[in-house]
């Protein structure tokens, strides 16, 4: 079931993709050099800028949120707001350091860390550490494959379905962060005037 999940997570990613390549501006962590990124090649290249907008989305989410909603749940069944943060901080660790062939260092952040303080500066360590395997991975090496989900699956398999599992979640923070009547950052309006793009997450965000 869960890598079903993460399946029809990474056909939302496809879908997505043609937006972000659009945005004129380089994403936080892409490569201006057109060199470099011609050295690393177009599907690296282009993991690399999606990860690079979920990053910037996600970091503004965990910060939008005030302290007092980071024990938010919907319903009793569910993480509260405060721990799908921690949850996509642990994530990023778990796919990360198999693209990049490391032991997981394993924090249990969702597990030990509660506070927005801490849990906002765990996500942008966790991001940091993610920036490594984008930033390193070229079209040559994301052919190598590890084992994921009991399976054979190549380096660009595992950067692709971390980037659809921080949509997928994403969505959720969506949903949180309406129910608290909070501008989610996909919908806040763009600096030039309008609106910034959505980013499918399979959450209504309307």
């Amino acid at each position: 079931m869960k890598f079903q999940v993460m399946a029809s997570a990474g056909v939302l990613f496809l879908v997505s993709a043609a937006a972000f390549a659009q945005d004129s501006k380089a994403p936080q962590g892409a490569s201006n050099n057109k060199g470099e990124q011609a050295s690393q090649g177009p599907f690296s290249t282009y993991n690399k800028i999606f990860y690079a907008r979920m990053k910037t989305i996600l970091v503004s989410s965990a910060e939008k949120m005030p302290e007092e909603n980071y024990n938010f749940k919907p319903t009793e069944s569910v993480r509260s707001y405060g721990q799908i943060v921690g949850h996509l901080a642990d994530a990023q660790y778990n796919f990360c350091s198999m693209a990049l062939g490391e032991t997981n260092p394993g924090l249990k952040i969702e597990e030990t860390k509660t506070t927005k303080a801490d849990l906002v500066a765990a996500l942008k360590g966790a991001l940091a550490y993610c920036d490594k395997a984008y930033d390193g991975m070229t079209d040559a090496s994301g052919t190598q494959t590890v084992k994921l989900f009991g399976m054979d699956m190549p380096k660009f398999g595992v950067l692709n379905i971390n980037n659809a599992h921080d949509m997928e979640h994403y969505g959720n923070l969506v949903t949180y962060m309406r129910l608290k009547n909070i501008v989610p950052p996909t919908s806040e309006p763009a600096s030039g005037g309008g609106t910034a793009e959505k980013v499918g997450d399979g959450a209504s965000d309307e």
